[in-house]
């Protein structure tokens, strides 16, 4: 390790190892450091992400990242209506721990050097400027300088914290979320379940995910409104005892999902947010897999071009939010407005929702046909709906 790099990363998610594999690949010398020990584990994460997600960036995808394949959702209303709907486009059940490890590969061969077990708690600041980060490393403190700071460092990044970007969210736009892996439970492979219900996950929403061989990631997501009122892990805990009391749970987890529109700042002088903590992820999901790909190839992109060119200033990497915007955050805007109106939904709503879909054929059901039941009392959203589902 050196004391000088042109990029440090913090943070080697999905989000840190596609942007520092760009940067690299554009002739910057990167660091990226990661506070945990092993890079993908914990895995704090559903799992799901779609195959065009993945491609839109990864041009092979790994039969290895793959646990399973999902081919039909089931949305289950309050009343326990089930609504069948056929994907158009392959689903992915990820191995995070192996798709994580094997991306920060990628970018190791890409000629990024990668640190673990590093725990950034500082930048350092130059004639006022952003010149770099502290860190410390099995019990020694590090300072390394460079051109430009990446924060990939989640949903909890200090980063921008540090840099002054006002990354606060408001706690209704927060999923509080909790998940088992669980086994020894009787599923349709090919099949996602999700569950909407104010008993069931208020404000959220429920879901199954199954990993294959009998295993499957149950979890919930639920606004940090209602959390103050009941823990999540109290909710999925009911649902386990009322549905599954005698599956095994081999891991569970606990976090937030900032289910917002991405940070109105994701660049400064010397400095970017990329993945989770710039708020990419999909706000009406909570999904952030294939955002954070996608960020980060942009990210990785402007950054090399803007060492390569020796400005690293917030005008000269202007193109990242623009570039963001049109691919995603566009899109993101309105699912955040589609989120604010169906997580506001009343049972009783979302079982009239629920018996309008049934009504309509199986083979004639999208998402579009969903979401207009859904919208009937608010029809300026329809447009929305259309827009970003067709």
């Amino acid at each position: 390790m050196r004391d000088k790099y042109d990029i440090v990363i913090v943070g080697a998610g999905p989000a840190g190892s596609t942007t520092a594999r760009f940067a690299a690949a554009a002739g910057a010398s990167v660091l990226m450091l990661e506070k945990d020990r092993d890079i993908g584990i914990p895995v704090r994460c559903a799992e799901g992400a779609s195959e065009a997600g993945l491609r839109a960036v990864l041009e092979n995808i790994d039969e290895r990242w793959i646990d399973n394949r999902i081919s039909e959702v089931f949305f289950h209303s309050p009343g326990e209506k089930m609504v069948e709907l056929k994907f158009k486009q392959v689903g992915y059940i990820l191995n995070r721990k192996l798709f994580d490890y094997d991306l920060a590969q990628m970018a190791v061969r890409a000629g990024v050097e990668v640190l673990t077990k590093a725990y950034v708690f500082d930048l350092l600041r130059e004639d006022d400027k952003i010149a770099g980060i502290r860190f410390s490393h099995m019990g020694k403190t590090f300072d390394v300088k460079s051109r430009l700071v990446v924060g990939a460092d989640g949903v909890e990044s200090r980063v921008g914290r540090w840099a002054g970007i006002k990354t606060r969210t408001k706690m209704g736009d927060i999923e509080t979320c909790a998940q088992y892996t669980v086994h020894d439970l009787n599923l349709a492979d090919n099949h996602l379940h999700l569950f909407f219900s104010s008993k069931i996950a208020p404000e959220g929403y429920l879901w199954i995910f199954p990993k294959g061989d009998g295993r499957a990631n149950i979890g919930l997501g639920i606004s940090g409104d209602a959390a103050a009122k009941k823990a999540p892990v109290s909710y999925l805990d009911e649902f386990m005892a009322e549905r599954y009391p005698h599956a095994s749970i081999l891991n569970s987890v606990a976090g937030g999902v900032p289910c917002d529109r991405t940070l109105e700042t994701i660049v400064l002088d010397g400095l970017m947010l990329v993945g989770d903590a710039a708020h990419q992820c999909n706000p009406i999901t909570g999904g952030g897999i294939a955002p954070a790909l996608i960020a980060g190839k942009i990210a990785g992109q402007v950054a090399g071009r803007a060492i390569a060119e020796g400005d690293v200033s917030a005008k000269s990497m202007q193109d990242y939010p623009r570039r963001w915007h049109k691919a995603e955050g566009r899109n993101h805007q309105i699912f955040y407005r589609l989120k604010n109106y169906i997580y506001k939904l009343t049972d009783d709503e979302l079982e009239g929702i629920a018996e309008a879909a049934l009504h309509v054929p199986v083979a004639k059901r999208s998402l579009v046909t969903l979401f207009r039941a859904a919208l009937v009392k608010k029809p300026s959203l329809i447009l929305d709906a259309v827009k970003v589902f067709t």
